[in-house]
């Protein structure tokens, strides 16, 4: 069976472009904890995973096609379905919306904070230093932002980090920050994917009307030291 990048995302990105962000490389690996929790192990190395865990609170989420068992030494904090999905049929070109600005290392702090209060995914201090943001603010306030993160092989590049503060939502600016962000990626030549929780119907048909096919059923599983 021929393994595609996108089946295992975090042990491709770690062992392919991304590797230089890998804080733990070989049977099992990691990504610098500052970007993200991710981690994944070679099939049958799975009980070394207990290794990656640097306290009581540190934990390490797994993106596999199912629930993942705790190895010895660990516990499954949480678990979560998640839907992958590509846009790898024509997209639509979009005009570039002159509203949104590109991110910077300043925008960090209210990054992080409308990532913290919407909650699209694990969001950490560096994880904006992934690829280019967008954002749209309003009297100087943030309001909304989309970029990039997973590289997983050549010519594919994730949409992520999308999320729009909760007195703003029902305006389509999650779109409109989408386009901004597919249209860098359609110069780049790269097809986008992304992942989203299997429950966010309301996400997945935007994403569909914009391109995106479901490609593959995915589990997060999240691992914490054992008690």
């Amino acid at each position: 069976m021929t393994f595609h990048p996108l089946d295992r995302p975090i042990w491709s990105l770690l062992n392919g472009l991304q590797a230089s962000l890998a804080v733990a490389t070989g049977t099992v690996c990691r990504i610098d904890p500052t970007y993200g929790p991710f981690a994944a192990a070679a099939p049958g190395h799975e009980a070394e995973l207990a290794g990656l865990l640097t306290g009581a609170d540190d934990e390490i989420w797994l993106v596999e096609a199912e629930e993942q068992a705790p190895p010895p030494g660990t516990r499954t904090l949480r678990t979560a379905p998640l839907l992958q999905m590509i846009a790898d049929g024509p997209l639509e070109s979009h005009p570039i919306d002159p509203e949104l600005i590109l991110m910077t290392e300043a925008d960090a702090p209210e990054m992080t904070a409308l990532a913290l209060e919407t909650q699209p995914g694990p969001w950490r201090s560096h994880t904006h230093r992934y690829g280019p943001y967008y954002g749209l603010r309003e009297e100087g306030r943030l309001i909304a932002m989309a970029g990039e993160r997973m590289r997983p092989a050549p010519g594919l590049a994730e949409l992520s980090g999308v999320c729009t503060a909760p007195d703003r939502q029902g305006r389509g600016l999650a779109g409109r920050m989408i386009k901004r962000v597919l249209a860098g990626f359609l110069e780049c030549g790269d097809t986008p994917f992304l992942h989203s929780y299997a429950h966010n119907t309301h996400a997945i048909r935007l994403y569909e009307t914009l391109g995106f096919r479901a490609r593959i059923s995915l589990v997060v599983t999240v691992l914490g030291r054992a008690e």
